[in-house]
């Protein structure tokens, strides 16, 4: 009988192993790999969008895609043929019941194509490669500047009529209305801010108009990127720390470049972490540009006591 050498057994499975490995890093990477901001021509508005392709084995390619609301979600399969990409997934928030269904063509290093909405109907949509954003570890703060002023909305603009008030020093959206966004804009900064909400609500700050923070009634959950605490569909909060309804709690944001902190109700929940892209219900894709900040109005009732944004010194 042969006795089987070890040694020579473990040698040959890791040579083997090394030639997989080798053979997959010989795969070229397809050029339609990347991050991309979208922009859906749908019913009179442009609607900024998200879309992020890579691959899964020697060939598959997949995917995650934000809509102009919702959170991120999957693309199990991105199909090349006849010098087109498509695919499609099955509708989130949306109206109707169809899967939504996309078509493109890469030319230029520009996405260009068709998208088939829940209700049957056709847009066209473009798409240009996400921007790099540097982060500077070695920035400087400038002044603090308070957002709100304790006694009105100046500083603040929406768009519709606005159901926000001021009352006894506090901010106020007592209903689902719009958004409340600031006519500053800003590139880095840190924010701080002291909100609260009633039972089951729910709203979010946006970070540059692009990013939401998640703000929400959801004490005593699991940490999700859906929840409190959480860049929505992208990053989750390593705890839960949201208080019960109705009482004061705190966010100390700092973002530079896309890279993210928060500190929740003095609590670290997310360190020094990159978003990836805009999450839904983003006022533009133009994501090297500064931005505003807007607090979401359109769900639930929420109150700010105080809103403070240091920017980094230019």
């Amino acid at each position: 009988m042969q006795t089987l050498n070890f040694t020579k057994l473990r040698n040959a499975f890791f040579a083997v192993i090394g030639l997989c490995s080798l053979n997959m890093n010989a795969q070229e990477a397809s050029p339609l790999e990347g991050r991309w901001n979208l922009t859906i021509s749908q019913e009179g508005k442009e609607l900024p969008s998200w879309l992020e392709i890579s691959h899964s084995g020697r060939s598959t390619l997949i995917g995650r895609f934000v809509y102009a609301f919702g959170s991120a979600r999957p693309i199990s399969e991105i199909k090349v043929y006849d010098g087109k990409f498509g695919f499609s997934i099955p509708p989130q928030w949306e109206p109707g019941s169809e899967d939504m269904k996309f078509e493109g063509v890469l030319e230029d290093n520009l996405l260009n194509g068709t998208m088939t909405y829940t209700d049957g109907k056709s847009y066209d949509w473009s798409g240009i490669r996400a921007p790099k954003l540097d982060y500077d570890k070695d920035l400087k703060w400038g002044t603090p500047i308070a957002l709100f002023n304790g006694k009105d909305t100046s500083g603040w603009h929406t768009e519709g009529e606005s159901q926000w008030v001021v009352k006894e020093g506090i901010l106020t959206s007592p209903k689902s209305g719009v958004n409340l966004i600031s006519d500053a804009t800003f590139a880095d900064f840190r924010l701080q801010a002291e909100f609260r909400y009633p039972k089951g609500s729910n709203s979010g700050l946006y970070l540059r108009g692009r990013y939401e923070v998640q703000i929400a009634d959801n004490v005593g959950l699991d940490p999700a990127s859906v929840l409190f605490g959480g860049i929505y569909g992208f990053l989750t909060p390593n705890e839960m720390v949201a208080k019960e309804p109705g009482e004061w709690q705190t966010y100390d944001i700092t973002l530079v470049g896309r890279r993210v902190t928060i500190v929740a109700n003095g609590v670290t929940i997310i360190s020094e972490q990159n978003i990836p892209g805009m999450t839904g219900g983003a006022l533009d894709n133009n994501e090297a540009a500064p931005g505003p900040i807007f607090i979401q109005g359109d769900h639930g009732p929420v109150e700010f006591k105080s809103i403070v944004i240091t920017p980094a010194e230019q």
